[in-house]
């Protein structure tokens, strides 16, 4: 018995060294192996995309109805602590930063892909996560469920973040948004929302809204608090429709402002989503408000024109199922705009060696 277990013990102890050596072999042969599967090797711009420093802060904010923040009233709001994602571009000192909004869907891949494109130019981004700490995952298919200024709201809490960080440039900080966040980007440019609720010390030195909603009229639209205004629009957007921006991008211009409307020729909403279906496909179940006409009449009150009533979501001017999809063309011409608007406006030059 003794003598077998010994055997045993052997053969099993050369066996083992068998199977190593047998390995070891493999993985030198894989690693000399003309024809073995290379390593990945990072591109010099998949390099420049990526941030050189990742903080995840909480942006004390409220949840309120769009009556209350019309009427700059915090009494019966809900204090809630929002997300925000800061990617600091791989230079020195302070940077510039651009502050994006998703939109009724939440975080996606259009913000992914600009906040590469912005650390690529040296410039840092906030991410603002609006929903997961107000227990939402997404607005489209019930709007009602948040008050559509709410996430103007978070952008102010977002100054007072960037006013007081050490590796940002308050004077250089920029307001981008998609969709319901485009919304909330072009309506945090109005004067009288900032100086109801922005308390940072700083503003925002421009405004760049994708495909906003612009069926609703407020007291006091055309005052803003200064910085430049360019509105990013698909011509095929049946979601939120270019058409209903331009009669207030032509009042805003004759008050003064300065404020562009780009359009991109067949794209549709959310164009700018390389994850988006190609070509466009409807959003099933999602509102839509391009058939309403929306004005404020007295501080707090949003009236549907066509009955006189404060507006609701049940009202029959609301649709669903508008379409949304990637457009690879529009999305390479509004990079290019928008690459070249923010490093002029930042004054950066025309590339960033890193």
């Amino acid at each position: 018995m003794t003598c077998f277990a010994v055997t045993a013990a052997v053969r099993s102890s050369l066996t083992a060294l068998a199977v190593a050596a047998s390995l070891a072999s493999g993985w030198a042969g894989a690693q000399s192996a003309p024809n073995a599967e290379a390593v990945p090797v990072l591109s010099g711009a998949e390099r420049a995309s990526l941030a050189g420093r990742v903080e995840l802060h909480g942006l004390p904010s409220l949840t309120l109805s769009d009556a209350q923040f019309l009427r700059g009233e915090t009494q019966g709001a809900q204090p809630v602590t929002v997300g925000a994602e800061l990617r600091l571009a791989a230079v020195a000192g302070r940077q510039p930063v651009v502050v994006l909004i998703h939109g009724s869907g939440g975080i996606g891949s259009n913000v992914d892909l600009w906040a590469r494109d912005f650390n690529a130019m040296g410039v840092a981004t906030l991410a603002i996560d609006g929903f997961t700490g107000r227990g939402l995952v997404s607005t489209s298919t019930q709007q009602a469920a948040l008050g559509r200024l709410n996430l103007s709201l978070d952008a102010y809490k977002a100054l007072d973040l960037l006013a007081k960080h050490p590796r940002i440039d308050p004077q250089r900080v920029v307001l981008m948004g998609f969709s319901r966040g485009g919304q909330a980007t072009l309506f945090a440019s109005l004067k009288r929302f900032n100086e109801q609720w922005n308390r940072s010390g700083i503003r925002y030195a421009a405004y760049i809204p994708f495909y906003p909603d612009c069926m609703t009229q407020y007291q006091g639209d055309t005052e803003l608090a200064g910085g430049p205004v360019r509105i990013h629009h698909g011509l095929a957007d049946d979601y939120n429709p270019a058409a209903a921006c331009q009669p207030y991008v032509a009042r805003l211009q004759k008050a003064g402002q300065d404020v562009e409307l780009l359009p991109y020729p067949g794209a549709h909403h959310g164009f700018d989503a390389p994850t988006a279906p190609n070509p466009a496909q409807p959003s099933k179940g999602a509102q839509t408000v391009r058939a309403c006409v929306i004005r404020e009449t007295t501080p707090g009150l949003l009236v549907n024109e066509a009955t006189g009533q404060a507006f609701s979501y049940q009202d029959a001017c609301v649709q669903r199922d508008p379409h949304v999809g990637y457009d690879p063309v529009a999305t390479a011409q509004a990079r290019a705009s928008v690459h070249g608007f923010v490093r002029q406006l930042f004054k950066l030059p025309a590339s960033t060696q890193r």
